[in-house]
């Protein structure tokens, strides 16, 4: 992985994480065990501190960033979708960032609580824990039932199972020219996305 130093601060990565050989690290960034740091992120530690927690994941294309003397902090098994955009702001655990949402300074978003893809959460906005959040800007539009709390720790899940399949098998090659015959298929997860749930 691209990985850069600033002014001597050195990203730090735990053995136990997997990080994308295209994801880019700069500077003051942490990166705790059993996390996934998805292909093509951007986490730029060099103004603000950029911590996540064991078990988290920022997926493809997200953008992690701070303003100096602040930290961008995802607490355990928080789970950023891909594109997402988190800017000063902490994540609670076990939460759900979705894809394409922007997450502002100071922000703070409550434990097991879920922002709604492409939502807009505006500077210094809180949220207890359990909420759901949706719109532009975003707003809580209820607390989160304990099934749809239990979905998305098992997508989470998914993301700790990943992490150990890419830790073990991840290889880049050269792409075949043609489909083999019965060409095989991903059968080991019986996790479905919520509207099939």
């Amino acid at each position: 992985m691209p990985s850069y130093a600033i002014e001597n601060l050195v990203p730090v990565v735990d053995p136990l994480a997997y990080v994308h050989p295209t994801a880019v690290l700069i500077g003051d960034v942490i990166i705790d065990k059993h996390c996934y740091i998805g292909p093509n992120a951007v986490l730029r530690g060099d103004f603000g501190r950029i911590v996540v927690k064991q078990g988290a994941n920022v997926q493809d294309t997200c953008v992690v960033h701070s303003f100096p003397e602040k930290d961008c902090i995802i607490e355990e098994n928080g789970h950023i979708g891909h594109g997402a955009i988190l800017h000063g702001c902490h994540i609670g655990e076990n939460a759900l960032i979705g894809m394409n949402a922007v997450i502002m300074d100071d922000a703070v978003i409550g434990a097991e609580s879920l922002v709604a893809a492409t939502a807009f959460v505006k500077s210094a906005f809180e949220c207890p824990p359990r909420s759901l959040l949706a719109g532009s800007p975003a707003t809580i539009k209820r607390q989160l039932s304990d099934k749809e709390v239990a979905w998305k720790t098992n997508g989470t899940k998914q993301y700790h199972h990943l992490t150990k399949r890419c830790l073990q098998s991840l290889q880049q090659i050269e792409p075949l020219t043609e489909i083999q015959s019965n060409r095989p298929r991903f059968t080991d997860s019986a996790y479905k996305p919520k509207h099939e749930g």
